[in-house]
C-alpha cells in the first residue's frame, strides 16, 4: 500500500499549523511528533510533503515573514518620514508580539534562541534575516539624514541597531507575559531616543 499525503491534505493549513508550533517552540525543541500532531498527518506524511523539519521550518518561517511579520517591511516602505516609520514599526510590533490567537513575541528573534550545533545553519539563516532587517532600517535611517529629518552625524548604524534592540526586547518581554500596553510604553519611550534637529524635512543640510 502507498503511503504519503492524505487525499484532503491542504498544504497551506499545513503550514499555518507549522508556524505556530515553531512560534511557540523554537526549532530544536519542536519535534517531528509535535508537528504531525499539529498537522493532523503521520510522519511518512509530513516527510512527503515537506521532506524533512528543516524543510518544512524554512516554508513556514516564509509564510511568517510574508504574513504576521510583514508589518515590519510595510512600514519602511509605506511611511515617506522615518521617524514615522520607525513609530509605526515599534508600535504595529506590540500588537503583533501580543495577539490573542497566536504565540507570543517574534518568530525571527525567538525560533533559534537556544538552538544546538546540530542547527547551526538554520540558526545562522535566522541570523542572516536579522542583520537583513537591521540593514533595512538603517537605510531607511541614511535617507534622514540626507533630507534633514535626523542631524548630518547621526549615526545610523548604532540608531538602527538600537531600535532592532529594542524589538527584540519587546519581543523577550512578551513572551515574559507583557502586555500590549507595556510594548506601546517601552515604544514610546524608544522613540524619546530620536535625535533632534533643527532642520525641517527637506529643509537645509
Amino acid at each position: 500500500m502507498r503511503t504519503g499525503r492524505p487525499r484532503s491534505f491542504d498544504r497551506d493549513q499545513a503550514l499555518e499549523a507549522a508556524v505556530a508550533v515553531f512560534w511557540e517552540h523554537g526549532y530544536d525543541a519542536t519535534s517531528i511528533a509535535m508537528l504531525t500532531k499539529a498537522l493532523g498527518i503521520t510522519a511518512p506524511s509530513l516527510y512527503a510533503a515537506f521532506r524533512d523539519k528543516r524543510t518544512l521550518f524554512l516554508e513556514a518561517l516564509d509564510r511568517y515573514l510574508t504574513g504576521y511579520a510583514a508589518f515590519t517591511t510595510e512600514a519602511l516602505a509605506a511611511e515617506p518620514h522615518t521617524r514615522d516609520a520607525v513609530e509605526r514599526l515599534l508600535r504595529e510590533a506590540a500588537v503583533a508580539y501580543t495577539r490573542p490567537d497566536r504565540p507570543q513575541g517574534c518568530l525571527l528573534i525567538t525560533a533559534t534562541t537556544n538552538c544546538g550545533p546540530q542547527s547551526a545553519d538554520v540558526a545562522e539563516h535566522l541570523r542572516t534575516l536579522r542583520a537583513a532587517g537591521v540593514e533595512a532600517l538603517r537605510t531607511k535611517l541614511r535617507q534622514a539624514t540626507r533630507n534633514g529629518e535626523l542631524p548630518e552625524r547621526t549615526d545610523t548604524r548604532a540608531l538602527a541597531r538600537f531600535y532592532s534592540a529594542v524589538l527584540q526586547g519587546m519581543s523577550a518581554q512578551a513572551r515574559d507575559g507583557a502586555t500590549r500596553a507595556d510594548l506601546q510604553h517601552i515604544a514610546q519611550n524608544a522613540l524619546r531616543a530620536w535625535p533632534a534637529t533643527s532642520s525641517r524635512p527637506g529643509g537645509r543640510r
